[in-house]
């Protein structure tokens, strides 16, 4: 994305001054206009991994995604197979993955119950705040290397203010969900429904685990080149 925001700027500076031909500029700007597209048509990868239930499948689907995951955990300290139980139980690895709109009168279509967005489901409020603390202002929700950086950081946050261990899938995504000041206060108690998803997540995340420790040393050994 910012290389095409760099790509804009060039081309519109272009446009503002009267035409002076140079091959090796017109070669230049072009070689910059054509990297930027094909950057950003690689980042936006809009198909969900063929087999969302198994790890390893994931990453053998999706190369570059195990780079962003690595990427992540370094910098947050929250292991991959969390981050991305986690995100598996928000979108589905859906990218442009919204809340599904309610019913008014039980037939119409109607609001959706929150603007949660994209992989990770972050709300707008959540993700100005990931934004401004982490200085990534360019990050996007429906790009996966950014949301997955949004969930490490998120569990970073909870780890810090809360005391929730990031190997522990079941409590960060009860926090992930109601919020650090939500646990805290346990408003997950009333919600069974909640604590089985939260159940569901854990099972995933340990099996994932499992999974990864058996493929690891592969990915591993080319991950930076994809």
């Amino acid at each position: 994305m910012i290389l095409l925001a760099l790509a804009n700027e060039w081309l519109a500076a272009r446009l503002s001054r009267p035409p002076v031909y140079s091959p090796v500029r017109a070669r230049s700007g072009a070689a910059l206009i054509a990297l930027a597209w094909v950057t950003a048509v690689a980042g936006c990868s809009t198909t969900p991994p063929v087999n969302v239930e198994n790890i390893c499948a994931i990453f053998d689907d999706k190369r570059g995604w195990y780079r962003d995951a690595k990427k992540s955990e370094k910098r947050w300290g929250t292991p991959i197979h969390v981050q991305l139980a986690i995100i598996r139980q928000e979108s589905s690895f859906k990218f442009n993955a919204r809340p599904p709109r309610g019913k008014l009168l039980g037939v119409i279509p109607w609001k959706r119950p929150s603007n949660a967005y994209g992989y990770a489901q972050a709300l707008d409020s959540t993700w100005k705040a990931y934004q401004k603390d982490t200085g990534r202002r360019f990050a996007e929700r429906d790009d996966f290397g950014d949301a997955i950086d949004f969930v490490g950081w998120y569990t970073d946050v909870s780890a810090r203010t809360v005391g929730i261990s990031k190997w522990d899938p079941y409590n960060q995504y009860l926090a992930y969900h109601e919020g650090q000041g939500g646990w805290k206060r346990k408003t997950y108690l009333s919600k069974r429904w909640l604590k089985d998803t939260a159940r569901g997540v854990r099972y995933r995340a340990e099996e994932w685990g499992q999974q990864l420790r058996a493929c690891e040393d592969d990915l591993d050994t080319g991950w930076w080149f994809f």
